[in-house]
């Protein structure tokens, strides 16, 4: 079967041999580890993930012909869904916390990632994440305040998981090449000191406040708080653009803004 990276699914398949050996190794895989792929296109990282023999391996592949060509390459070694992960990452809370990998559609790959941030208890269900990013995007989800990538996807990622640049990937180590590089990010879910109710709440107070973002905040804020809300926020500068300001005060906006 001949196989055509399709562009209305982002695809860019990873082909460096070495570069496939290094994602794999990050994720330490053992006999007693459930795995789950996203998007593993024509079996170049299942090939490798294969041979550390998991527990259980599952990949979602949206591509009907590419799910086909997996089949027939893998068999019974791999557990194949042909669906949208997007609609069916719900589908992996297991008893075990489980080991997810991917080279992420470019077109949906911030998608991906807030959806699984949205998933309740989410350290319950999952160890860890080894995602490869387009550089632009990677940028933004590893951001600091005060830089100008900074913004919603970075304190929405911080506040659920901690994020560990590994390294990045040629365009050259994909086809068909992109333009741009990427990144592999490895991303552990933690337990945040700030308990919200509804992560939903921090996406709604970042949006507010980033709808102007080269305006300061003094005007914003007091659509998500009032005066005596907004008090409570220590070394608070209304001044201050929402660059400015560091995810764990966003955290404690968020946390006032659930008990208005």
């Amino acid at each position: 079967m001949k196989i055509k990276a399709k562009k209305s699914l982002g695809q860019n398949f990873l082909i460096d041999d070495s570069v496939l050996c290094k994602i794999v190794e990050i994720g330490k895989i053992s006999e007693n580890d459930i795995v789950l792929e996203i998007g593993p296109g024509t079996g170049n990282l299942t090939e490798k993930i294969i041979k550390k023999n998991p527990k259980k391996f599952f990949v979602v592949e949206k591509d009907k012909n590419l799910s086909i060509l997996l089949k027939k390459k893998f068999g019974n070694k791999i557990n194949i869904i042909n669906n949208d992960i997007l609609k069916c990452y719900n589908n992996f809370l297991f008893d075990t916390p489980i080991k997810v990998f991917g080279n992420l559609p470019y077109n949906i790959s911030t998608k991906i990632l807030i959806s699984i941030i949205k998933i309740n208890n989410l350290e319950n269900f999952f160890k860890e994440f080894i995602f490869i990013f387009q550089k632009e995007v990677a940028d933004r989800i590893m951001a600091n305040e005060n830089t100008k990538n900074y913004g919603r996807i970075s304190i929405l990622t911080n506040y659920r998981l901690a994020l560990f640049k590994k390294f990045e990937v040629s365009s050259t180590c994909f086809f068909p090449q992109p333009k741009v590089k990427s990144i592999v990010i490895h991303f552990k879910p933690i337990n945040n000191k700030i308990i919200l109710k509804d992560i939903k709440n921090l996406e709604k107070v970042t949006q507010i406040l980033f709808s102007n973002k080269r305006k300061m905040i003094k005007k914003n804020i007091y659509k998500i708080l009032d005066e005596s809300k907004i008090k409570l926020i220590e070394n608070l500068d209304l001044k201050s653009r929402p660059s400015n300001i560091e995810p764990e005060v966003y955290y404690k906006i968020t946390k006032l803004f659930e008990t208005c």
